[in-house]
């Protein structure tokens, strides 16, 4: 991990006057709460294209694009990029200032997209390999990040510049790990490259922003037919944070609605090989699975109901409510 710094380059659309006036001619007056924040920073700019490193022959897909200043830089390394935008007079001005290139503009909610439908967009074949480099919205991190990951076909790599405290919980080792962490490393090796200072953007934001990398498994920790039960638990486990697992527990899968008395649990924890005294932040992917598969004769509407639920990604994700600029809140927000 390395702090960025460096020089301004020859990117065009970097320089904060022109990011100004851009704003100004389209009336888009950014908003700190709604974590609307520019990069106007050459340094941080490199950072991200770095722990990217796109390839000439690859296709990018890029997420909340704003004014253009990393899609300039992925357009010069990439074959071809696919940028979804929400907002209508953002997508407009991209259309414009990137004539003729190989970009293909999507006005929409990326949530609400499969990558199968980014692709086609595109003209190419929902099998294409991609992969995702971008600077994040604040608010919607975890569920752009679960989105792709969890897709029927997920990105190589996911490249993406996030607040920074987000980006910690995510690369958590045991002793502090989430409901959040554990979603994500279910799939990808993460990692921190780089930290990016509040300074990088306009408006100045409230937190520190980071580089964060997540490099797709060739096989997932938890096999897709029980992620969705297994991450259930491990929801339960967190629903009472900083507690041990013989009281957490039996509260959590209750409130979830899989109640089970305390002497039930203390025998599935024991058939688990996990010590009913530990908390839930220091269990790794693997005793969770086991717990969770000693659950599974005692909870047998659990997978189902599991899969039929959307992703929670408020203040529940993993037991605490997240600070900063409207980290993970669910909030719109627009951060470029």
């Amino acid at each position: 991990m390395r702090r960025a710094t460096g020089d301004a380059d020859d990117n065009p659309h970097l320089a904060p006057a022109r990011v100004r006036a851009a704003l100004r001619a389209l009336d888009v007056r950014p908003s700190r709460e709604m974590g609307q924040n520019f990069l106007v920073d050459a340094a941080a700019l490199a950072a991200i294209v770095a722990a990217g490193a796109p390839d000439h022959d690859e296709t990018i897909v890029e997420v909340g694009p704003g004014l253009g200043v990393l899609t300039w830089e992925l357009l010069r390394r990439s074959r071809q990029v696919i940028a979804v935008e929400l907002d209508r007079r953002l997508a407009g001005w991209l259309r414009q200032a990137f004539v003729g290139a190989p970009l293909t503009v999507i006005e929409a909610d990326v949530l609400r997209l499969t990558p199968a439908a980014m692709l086609a967009a595109a003209r190419l074949e929902a099998t294409q390999a991609y992969r995702v480099i971008a600077n994040l919205p604040y608010a919607i991190t975890s569920p752009v990040l679960r989105h792709f990951l969890e897709a029927a076909h997920p990105p190589q790599s996911l490249s993406v510049l996030v607040q920074r405290e987000v980006a910690e919980r995510i690369i958590a080792a045991p002793g502090d790990l989430s409901v959040l962490a554990h979603a994500i490393q279910i799939h990808a090796a993460p990692r921190l490259a780089a930290i990016i200072p509040r300074e990088a953007f306009v408006p100045v934001p409230a937190v520190e922003s980071a580089v964060l990398v997540l490099q797709r498994r060739a096989t997932p920790l938890v096999p897709a037919a029980d992620q969705a039960r297994v991450l259930r638990v491990i929801k339960a486990g967190f629903l009472h944070a900083r507690k041990q697992l013989g009281n957490s527990l039996p509260a959590g899968l209750t409130a979830l609605g899989l109640p089970l008395a305390r002497p039930a649990l203390l025998a599935v924890l024991e058939a688990a090989q996990v010590d009913a005294m530990r908390r839930a932040e220091t269990l790794t992917i693997a005793e969770w699975r086991r717990i969770a598969d000693a659950l599974a004769p005692l909870t047998p509407g659990a997978a189902r109901r599991s899969a039929d639920e959307p992703h929670d990604d408020g203040p529940g994700l993993d037991g605490a409510a997240p600070a900063g600029d409207a980290a993970d809140s669910g909030a719109p927000a627009g951060r470029r």
